[in-house]
């Protein structure tokens, strides 16, 4: 884990495979304020991590991950070879974000992202899923990197929607570097209330997406963060945040989580966006 409520900015905004060409934003995040970078492992080269890493430290900012699974590594998949072909995937997945100094890896990846059986999630997937985070968990420890799953709103996963179920399956899992990641937007779908939602989340809580409900400019929602923030000084959330917004910039990923416009501009984002975070985190 990182050290305590650092701000991230999730790359998404600009790339899912940050390249050389990308490396003045993230000076840019520097200048504004940023603690680190929130990346997409979205590279065919481990190579791309390690110079992104290295730049990253250059100047003076730290890298954490994240990935979603496809169905070709389904953890809770029927298929024992599939699943054993998840187990190795992520563990790959692992030594990229290492690659790059990373600390942290999260996303949904205890499952699949997009992809639907047409059943609610069962015991035996649960099962599955626990098995696969628990050896993950492990090979992850050996790194000294933290898995954080993330639960999803309900069209973009079945396996688990909400921060109760998430609770269930990391106590199950029992693994100290398996923790649990909230998101504000998933949140807003699913749950009945924030504050009950990161309640149920916090004694696994290691990371939290800052994202409106439009996929925009944090604080330019309807989102009410300031119950968001005072739940979780409440809790004594020691965490890192990462603000997760999107755009039509790659449209493969656009696609993937139905963006079909352009939110806010970016530079309202990254500003405004660390600002609502610094300011929270500034309250006594």
């Amino acid at each position: 884990m990182t050290n305590q409520n650092e701000i991230y900015m999730n790359m998404h905004l600009w790339s899912v495979d940050i390249q050389p060409e990308h490396f003045p934003v993230i000076e840019q995040l520097k200048s504004i304020g940023y603690d680190g970078i929130e990346f997409f492992l979205g590279s065919e080269s481990r190579d791309s991590y390690q110079k992104l890493g290295a730049f990253a430290r250059e100047q003076g900012l730290k890298v954490i991950s994240v990935v979603g699974a496809e169905p070709e590594v389904n953890a809770v998949s029927p298929d024992a070879a599939t699943r054993k072909k998840a187990l190795q995937w992520i563990k790959d997945r692992i030594d990229d974000v290492d690659s790059a100094g990373g600390t942290n890896l999260g996303g949904p990846f205890h499952s699949v992202f997009n992809h639907f059986t047409g059943m609610p999630v069962t015991k035996e997937e649960i099962s599955y899923s626990v098995e696969f985070l628990q050896e993950a968990g492990e090979y992850a420890k050996g790194k000294n990197i933290t898995l954080t799953p993330e639960f999803l709103n309900r069209y973009e996963t079945y396996f688990g929607n909400t921060m109760a179920q998430l609770h269930s399956l990391l106590s199950q899992v029992n693994h100290s570097n398996v923790l649990g990641m909230f998101d504000t937007y998933h949140a807003n779908i699913e749950e009945k209330s924030q504050e009950e939602a990161i309640r149920a989340i916090a004694p696994y809580l290691s990371h939290v997406h800052i994202s409106e409900n439009d996929r925009g400019t944090p604080g330019r929602g309807h989102i009410d963060f300031d119950t968001v923030f005072k739940t979780l000084k409440d809790v004594n959330f020691t965490g890192t945040y990462a603000i997760e917004a999107f755009n039509r910039d790659n449209e493969v990923f656009a696609n993937a989580v139905k963006v079909w416009r352009d939110f806010s501009p970016v530079e309202e984002i990254i500003t405004e966006g660390y600002q609502i975070i610094k300011n929270a985190l500034q309250k006594s």
